[in-house]
């Protein structure tokens, strides 16, 4: 009998102590949790993104809020992630558009090897939450990339443009506006200029004037304010 009393009380310490365990918000659904309560007016267009689109609020955070854009970039996420937080970040503001720029981390295998395909199938499920919420649709080129500091045994340029037109095909096929960064920021070589990203991934402030320049034009013609 005690035995057995002391098997139901491990039992119970063990799942009371998994109970009170704190649950990891592996695609940090969370972080913008509280400013996505604060919004009170719906933003025109949000940017889903990574570290690059989460840089640019930081360099330029004017720039969103002048034209009532809201940057949902987080660092280090893949496609995946974001389409996890995709209702969160993008569905529930009710915004008319959405900029999709994912795939520099799915490159850079932050969790783990993706296939190409395996990135254009998240991108293109995030489309389609979008769609189905009348949510306009912007898709975007991946960066120019020759290197990755954090990952130095991958060489991601031709990886970087052999994803984007596999994007370009699909938008092109499905009539979604395309906006090609990669074209615009690449130094010939696949990557980026140190003058545009001295880390070869991140851009500064010029090279996001470029993008800004790049995308408005979208914008304004597919998106009414």
């Amino acid at each position: 009998m005690k035995k057995i009393l002391s098997t139901i009380l491990a039992v119970t310490l063990s799942v009371s102590a998994f109970a009170q365990a704190p649950v990891k918000d592996f695609a940090k659904c969370y972080r913008y949790a509280a400013a996505n309560e604060a919004i009170t007016t719906a933003p025109r267009v949000v940017f889903m993104g990574d570290s690059i689109t989460e840089g640019w609020v930081e360099k330029h955070a004017d720039w969103f809020t002048e034209n009532n854009f809201a940057g949902r970039g987080i660092s280090g996420q893949t496609s995946y992630e974001m389409l996890l937080r995709f209702r969160a970040d993008v569905i529930n503001l009710n915004p008319k558009a959405v900029v999709i720029l994912a795939g520099t981390n799915d490159v850079a295998q932050n969790k783990g090897p993706m296939t190409y395909q395996q990135t254009l199938d998240n991108i293109i499920s995030m489309v389609e939450l979008a769609k189905v919420n009348k949510i306009k649709v912007i898709l975007c080129a991946i960066l120019p990339a020759d290197r990755v500091g954090w990952r130095p045994d991958i060489k991601p340029a031709e990886h970087v443009i052999a994803i984007n037109k596999m994007i370009k095909e699909y938008a092109d096929a499905n009539k979604i506006p395309f906006v090609d960064y990669h074209a615009a920021l690449d130094n010939g070589n696949g990557g980026m200029s140190k003058e545009h990203a001295p880390d070869g991934i991140h851009p500064v402030i010029g090279a996001y004037h470029i993008m800004e320049d790049l995308v408005m034009t979208t914008i304004n013609k597919y998106v009414k304010k």
